[in-house]
Order: structure tokens, then C-alpha cells, then sequence
């Protein structure tokens, strides 16, 4: 059954979503392709994901058809690792929330600094550094290199 809500979950995400997609205007001049080539390749990907989510539904009601167990007609049951998921999806949606006032860079490396001090226990010289570099690394990519204008939040550059 989750695996049914999941897949709900994920059409109507890829229909909100290609619907956002379609709300972004479009210049007659400049790139062929335009703004939203890479957001359709995004939600392609996420129509694909769920096509092959209902593939595997599909198999199992085959094999449970054909009298074998499967995985998901197994009772469900709350595991203690389900809670780090539950975080990690409040922690993300964190992030997008404090994404445009905090800015990009601030946001990116305070959300990656408290995931890999949950993951990367113990090592924090290489977690600091990691968040760190990877959210100056991934600024100047996209803000000097591909010319993305990306929220600059309390920092002035």
C-alpha cells in the first residue's frame, strides 16, 4: 500500500512540477533551447522514476498472484531508522524555507554541515570543509560560471 501512496505522490508532484515548469516565460531570443529545457529533463526523470516504481508494483502483484511473499505484503512497522528519514525530509524542507533569506550559501553549508555531522560523525574538520567548499565551490559554479543568479541572502556578494 505505501508503495501505491508513494507513487501518487510522485505523479502529482511531476504534474505540479510541469506545471511550474510551464509558468517560467519564455524570451524569444537567445538559447534554443530556452529556460525550461533542463526542468522538463527534470520532470521527465521523475515520469521515469515513477513508471519504474509502477513496474515493480506490478511484479509484486504478480508474485503474490503466484503465491510468493513479497517485501511489500509484509504487515508495516515503524523502525527506528524511519525517523532519520523523517528528519532528514524536516531538515530539507528547512533549507528550502531559509534558502532565500539566509541565502545561498549560508543556507547550503549550514544544511550540509548538520547532515554530515549526523553521518560523518566525529569528524568535523572534514565536515566544516567540506560544507564549506562545497557551498563557495557550487556558488561561484553557478553564479560565474553558468551565469545562475542564486539568492544572496545577509552576504553582499
Amino acid at each position: 500500500m505505501v508503495d501505491r501512496i508513494i507513487l501518487g505522490c510522485t505523479l502529482l508532484l511531476a504534474g505540479i512540477y510541469f506545471w511550474a515548469t510551464e509558468q517560467i516565460p519564455t524570451l524569444e531570443l537567445g538559447d534554443p533551447l530556452g529556460p525550461k529545457a533542463f526542468p522538463r529533463m527534470l520532470g521527465i526523470g521523475l515520469l521515469i522514476a515513477a513508471a519504474m516504481l509502477l513496474a515493480e508494483i506490478l511484479r509484486d502483484q504478480r508474485k503474490t498472484k503466484a503465491g510468493e511473499k513479497t517485501a511489500s505484503s509484509t504487515p508495516l512497522t515503524w523502525e527506528s531508522h524511519d525517523w532519520v528519514v523523517v528528519c532528514v525530509a524536516a531538515w530539507t524542507c528547512v533549507y528550502v524555507f531559509a534558502f532565500e533569506p539566509a541565502g545561498f550559501m549560508i543556507a547550503t553549508a549550514v544544511y550540509l554541515l548538520v547532515l554530515m555531522a549526523y553521518f560523518n560523525r566525529g569528524r568535523w574538520v572534514m565536515n566544516v570543509s567540506t560544507a564549506l567548499l562545497f557551498s563557495a565551490g557550487s556558488y561561484f559554479a553557478f553564479t560565474k560560471l553558468l551565469g545562475v543568479s542564486l539568492a544572496r541572502g545577509i552576504i553582499p556578494f
